[in-house]
């Protein structure tokens, strides 16, 4: 526990005022899933889930159809394979 009662209850990264992005970020769904994980398991899990990408937002099920992976043996394996096909870069506001 920290003496200091000088510091500013304010967060660390001042949040942007932008339009909302739609989806949640590919490194969030992944980290709701434990290690090593079946495909079919990560569809029946989180399949529904609507991800982030360059492209706009997607359901996870429907990247997965496009990986030919069927089972991942960490986390990173997992990343790896999922950014492959949807690539990385910007992602698009909500308005875009």
């Amino acid at each position: 526990m920290s003496d200091d009662t000088d510091e500013e209850a304010e967060p660390a990264v001042e949040l942007g005022e932008g339009e909302p992005v739609e989806g949640a970020p590919l490194a969030r769904v992944a980290s709701r899933l434990t290690w090593p994980q079946e495909a079919s398991g990560v569809r029946t899990k989180e399949g529904d889930a609507t991800i982030r990408t360059p492209d706009g937002p997607r359901t996870l099920d429907s990247v997965l159809d496009a990986v030919d992976e069927t089972y991942f043996d960490t986390r990173q394996t997992f990343l790896t394979e999922v950014r492959s096909e949807i690539g990385t870069g910007p992602i698009p506001t909500a308005e875009e």
